[in-house]
């Protein structure tokens, strides 16, 4: 497994990458758990939530993500606890088949524009098809943080991001913020 770099906004090439149409995947094979294992590993670094394939630079319709919600044994602390509470979750070529007329508002961040975070207003519940990590097709309705996080990784995989869905002006000051920040780290 390994750590990759993980596309920015701030850089014209990697926003390029960002803003292209994944291309779907013919079967799950090990090269594509492979690349399922370094996006996770990425994830974990980075740390995120959720990562798509275009955002370390491939153009497949890979999805991972882990929301820590795996119940943790009694007596467990600090990073024991957190590694314990990983559920990580794989999503080959996935699609959403339905999704309800509630929405639900929720504060999105993005490992792609580092340092911004805005409320995003989403489907509360929908009705995803996918393949997992053995390739097997899977079909489930979700909700809340997980449908939130399926919904923004699944843009990804269609060139869009969480700050395509804001008004122009908050559009604009996010990528103003991480400018900002990238120098900053620099």
């Amino acid at each position: 497994m390994a750590i990759r770099r993980i596309l920015t906004i701030d850089i014209p090439a990697d926003l390029a990458i960002l803003k292209t149409v994944a291309e779907p995947v013919a079967s799950v094979t090990d090269e594509t758990r492979a690349l399922m294992d370094d996006m996770l590993e990425t994830m974990y670094d980075a740390p995120g939530i959720g990562l798509a394939a275009p955002q370390i630079g491939v153009l497949e319709r890979v999805v991972v993500m882990d929301l820590g919600d795996k119940a943790v044994p009694e007596g467990l602390e600090g990073e024991e606890a957190e590694k314990a509470s990983r559920n990580p979750r794989y999503f080959v070529n996935p699609e959403i088949l339905w999704a309800s007329e509630e929405t639900l508002p929720y504060e999105e961040g993005c490992l792609s524009i580092p340092s911004y975070y805005d409320a995003v207003e989403r489907p509360a519940r929908v009705r995803v098809s996918y393949l997992n990590y053995q390739g097997e097709k899977i079909e489930e309705e979700i909700d809340g943080l997980y449908a939130v996080c399926f919904q923004h990784e699944l843009d990804h995989l269609n060139g869009v991001l969480f700050i395509d869905h804001l008004s122009r002006l908050r559009r604009d000051r996010a990528v103003t913020k991480v400018k900002k920040h990238q120098r900053m780290a620099a």
